[in-house]
């Protein structure tokens, strides 16, 4: 139940903030924290739903259990109650059999009660639990909604935004020709080392400082780790982030975007350098919020993973069979150290997935 309080106080909070985000001077920090808030205030939301419906269950699975213990309780109770004081006092062996009888009742009574008490509880939370599922479903309509408008804000804010600095490359098309004409990643990456780019990259923190510390561009769990093969076969030097549709994607370090567009069977692509040597590689998104040249700050938005937009209803049969409608997007993510791909579990503090 404290799940879920604090699930309804983050959707409003996030509500709160998408208001003040559209006022904001900086409002892209301001929209891209509350599109951030309302994934974490609906994955709260899931979290407590998928709880409540697995307590009702629990609970109803012990109802049923104890159905006949129950009826006979039931039936106990209600004769104490229609027989008057007298024939309670009436036994058919004497005064002793009264005397036993009255030892038993005054021994049982009690755990009659205390069953009877539990009994009540029981229904009470069955209850609370239908309760709290009912208003779970308007949350979950108000918060789909507003996380809805935060990503169309945030999109018009970012399409607006003239401030980020730029690197200049003496060829910008060389970037793009070298993209088209790349066979592999590998290659690509390496070769967009090569093309220089003029300008300050506001003397960044060393990469190298960061190691083990970087959050993930996304909130989600590892799908596949570094050189793992997938399904198809094809093991590939990154890993694999699964999360939910729509998620954003933002920058987990200071960095000069090298290329930002789509590539091979990648999907759209991000390359940052973080600094000289080192290329961050972020593939699988369905919508890019960057260019080519931009530096950009820690958590600033770059991009969108793709999915349908989950209805309420998804949600409440996710929790209710333990799975669902509400399908898994998957972003590729891949370091690479002088040319070559290093382990990116060793840079991401994966500890919070």
């Amino acid at each position: 139940m404290q799940l879920a309080k604090t699930a309804a106080v983050d959707l409003k909070t996030a509500a709160a903030s998408l208001k003040k985000a559209k006022k904001s001077e900086d409002r892209i920090a301001a929209l891209s924290q509350t599109v951030r808030a309302y994934e974490g205030g609906l994955q709260a939301v899931r979290q407590s739903l998928r709880a409540a419906t697995i307590r009702e269950q629990v609970l109803q699975l012990e109802l049923a259990n104890q159905r006949d213990q129950i009826s006979r309780l039931l039936g106990v109770l209600q004769t104490m109650e229609r027989a008057s004081t007298p024939m309670l006092m009436i036994h058919p062996a004497g005064p002793v059999g009264t005397a036993r009888s009255g030892m038993v009742m005054s021994e049982v009574a009690p755990m009659l009660q205390v069953r009877a008490e539990k009994l009540r509880l029981q229904l009470e939370e069955l209850m609370s639990l239908s309760d709290l599922q009912k208003s779970a479903e308007i949350e979950l309509e108000s918060g789909l909604k507003g996380a809805q408008n935060a990503r169309v804000a945030l999109s018009t804010a970012i399409s607006d935004r003239t401030e980020l600095p730029l690197r200049y490359a003496a060829d910008p098309v060389r970037a793009q020709i070298l993209a088209d004409n790349s066979k592999t990643l590998d290659f690509f990456a390496n070769g967009l080392t090569d093309i220089q780019l003029d300008g300050d990259p506001n003397d960044q923190v060393s990469f190298m400082a960061s190691r083990g510390e970087l959050s993930l561009p996304t909130e989600g769990a590892l799908l596949r780790g570094f050189n793992e093969t997938d399904a198809a076969g094809i093991k590939r030097p990154g890993i694999v982030i699964t999360a939910r549709p729509l998620s954003l994607v933002t920058s987990p370090t200071p960095a000069t975007i090298r290329f930002a567009g789509a590539f091979l069977d990648y999907g759209k692509v991000i390359i940052l350098e973080p600094e000289p040597g080192f290329l961050v590689v972020i593939a699988g998104l369905h919508q890019i919020y960057c260019e080519f040249g931009q530096i950009v700050n820690t958590g600033d938005p770059i991009g969108l993973l793709g999915g349908k937009q989950p209805e309420a209803q998804d949600f409440l049969i996710e929790a209710s069979e333990g799975g669902g409608t509400i399908g898994q997007e998957s972003l590729y993510i891949e370091i690479r150290n002088n040319g070559k791909p290093v382990d990116p579990t060793d840079w991401f503090a994966m500890s919070n997935i």
